[in-house]
C-alpha cells in the first residue's frame, strides 16, 4: 500500500525520456514547450564517408608521388619537386572532399544557425515559418517567412533516427517561439462592422 507513492515521488526527481513529454492535462503546457532544449546536428554518415574518401584520395596521391620518380616517359623527367607537388595536390583535394561534410545546425530559443559547406546563415525564429522534412527529401529544409526555402544539409535522411530527433527538436523550438510571440485575436462582438 505504501509502495505505490514511492515510484511517483522518485520519477519527478530524475528527468528521463518519459518526463520530457509535455503535459497536456493542465495549463502548464506552454512552460514545457518553451523549455525546449537546444538542438545541434551534424551529418554523421556523410562525415564518415567524406573522411574515408579524403584519406583514400590522399593515400593514392602519396603512392603516386612515391612512384613518380621511378617512371619516366623519356621526354619528361620527374623530380623531387614534382613529388611534393603531387602530395600537395592530394592534401588540397582531400580538404575539398572534407568540406562536403562540414554542415552543421545549431538552434536555441533565440534563433537558428545553419552552416551548409562554406556558407553560414543565422536566422531569428521570426524569419522561419516551418521546418520541413519531406518523405523523399535527402535533407531537411526551413521554409522562411519571405517565401524562400533554406536547405539544412546537416539533417540528412541517411542519419535516420538522429535526423528525426533533430527535426522534432527544431519544430519544438519553432513552436515554442510561435507560442511566446503569438498575439491573441481581439474579442470583438461584431467582427464585420
Amino acid at each position: 500500500m505504501s509502495d505505490t507513492p514511492e515510484p511517483d515521488t522518485s520519477e519527478p526527481d530524475t528527468p528521463g525520456p518519459d518526463t520530457a513529454e509535455p503535459d497536456t492535462s493542465g495549463p502548464d503546457t506552454s512552460e514545457t514547450v518553451a523549455a525546449s532544449p537546444p538542438v545541434t546536428a551534424v551529418p554523421r554518415r556523410l562525415r564518415v564517408v567524406t573522411a574515408l574518401a579524403a584519406s583514400g584520395l590522399l593515400a593514392v596521391m602519396i603512392v603516386v608521388a612515391v612512384l613518380l620518380k621511378e617512371s619516366s616517359t623519356g621526354v619528361v623527367a620527374f623530380r623531387t619537386s614534382d613529388q611534393f607537388a603531387m602530395v600537395g595536390l592530394g592534401v588540397a583535394l582531400a580538404a575539398g572532399v572534407l568540406v562536403l561534410g562540414r554542415s552543421r545546425v545549431q538552434a536555441d530559443a533565440d534563433g537558428i544557425r545553419v552552416r551548409n559547406m562554406l556558407v553560414e546563415h543565422q536566422l531569428p525564429w521570426e524569419a522561419v515559418r516551418a521546418v520541413r522534412f519531406d518523405e523523399h527529401s535527402p535533407w531537411a529544409s526551413l521554409l522562411l517567412s519571405n517565401g524562400d526555402e533554406l536547405a539544412v544539409t546537416a539533417v540528412q535522411a541517411t542519419d535516420g533516427v538522429r535526423a528525426v530527433a533533430a527535426v522534432r527538436g527544431l519544430r519544438a523550438l519553432l513552436a515554442a517561439h510561435q507560442e511566446r510571440t503569438a498575439t491573441p485575436a481581439p474579442d470583438l462582438l461584431y467582427p464585420w462592422e
